[in-house]
């Protein structure tokens, strides 16, 4: 059942309670020195320290057009890696903000894993300016789905998280229901590239009654990390079959050498 602006009733629940933790963090801030997103005290509460800032490898162009991964040699901007051209994923294009390593990580997976939603509005202000090209360009902004049992174990979708404050921030139209994962599938972790396109093949759908939202429009979708693109590809063919016009994808994170140049 959907909710105002199209939100559904579970994600709304999540939304409310969220704004009750935030309000808690802000008395408790009045007692205590607020701390930075990764502990240490006397920091904004809003960012990380200085000292974790510095750590994290954060992505600027030129990058591989088709996945947003540094070049591995001098490229400009708007061309593709080796991999991306004789591979090209199904979505159009790609920004990821950073690198996916050990600095990174227990920042994403706090989201994702850990309840830490205060990641997601910083995540959506890193997102903003390293997918800024693609942002300019969509129409509307569409996170990857979880399936509704899931959901209802994780209690929210850690990509809604991040795409609704981006929505709001740079204008954009947000469809959090627009997209459906329509089975269960299990972890990508592990499994070979053709082993993770099989586990998501037709897990993803965009109903017939909600097609109109998407046609003839570029969206831009929104998921953490960007490994293999299974999981993208296989949301952006459900997209394009209900009538997209183009899919570029935007994450958190990219994972270098995720993908092989094909033999």
């Amino acid at each position: 059942m959907s909710g105002v602006n199209g939100g559904s009733r579970a994600e709304w629940k999540g939304l409310w309670g969220i704004k009750l933790r935030n309000a808690g963090r802000s008395l408790v801030d009045l007692v205590l020195p607020p701390a930075s997103l990764d502990g240490v005290s006397g920091g904004s509460g809003m960012g990380l320290s200085a000292g974790a800032f510095s750590r994290i490898t954060f992505l600027e162009d030129p990058v591989c057009d088709g996945c947003g991964l540094p070049f591995e040699y001098e490229l400009e901007a708007g061309q593709r890696c080796l991999v991306c051209t004789q591979r090209p994923h199904i979505f159009a294009r790609a920004r990821a903000a950073c690198l996916y390593d050990e600095h990174s990580r227990g920042l994403i997976l706090g989201l994702k894993h850990g309840d830490e939603q205060s990641h997601a509005a910083l995540f959506a202000r890193w997102i903003s300016r390293s997918a800024d090209p693609l942002i300019r360009d969509c129409d509307v902004i569409i996170p990857v789905p979880l399936h509704p049992l899931r959901l209802l174990r994780r209690r929210f979708n850690q990509c809604a998280e991040i795409a609704r404050p981006l929505a709001r921030q740079r204008g954009l139209v947000y469809l959090p229901d627009t997209l459906k994962r329509t089975r269960v599938t299990a972890t990508q972790g592990g499994r070979s590239l053709r082993g993770r396109r099989l586990n998501v093949k037709g897990a993803f759908r965009v109903s017939p009654r909600q097609a109109s939202r998407v046609a003839g429009k570029r969206v831009l979708l929104l998921d953490d990390v960007l490994t293999t693109g299974a999981t993208a590809d296989a949301c952006a063919r459900a997209l394009l079959d209900a009538g997209a016009l183009a899919v570029d994808l935007a994450v958190i994170a990219g994972v270098h050498g995720a993908r092989e140049v094909p033999k």
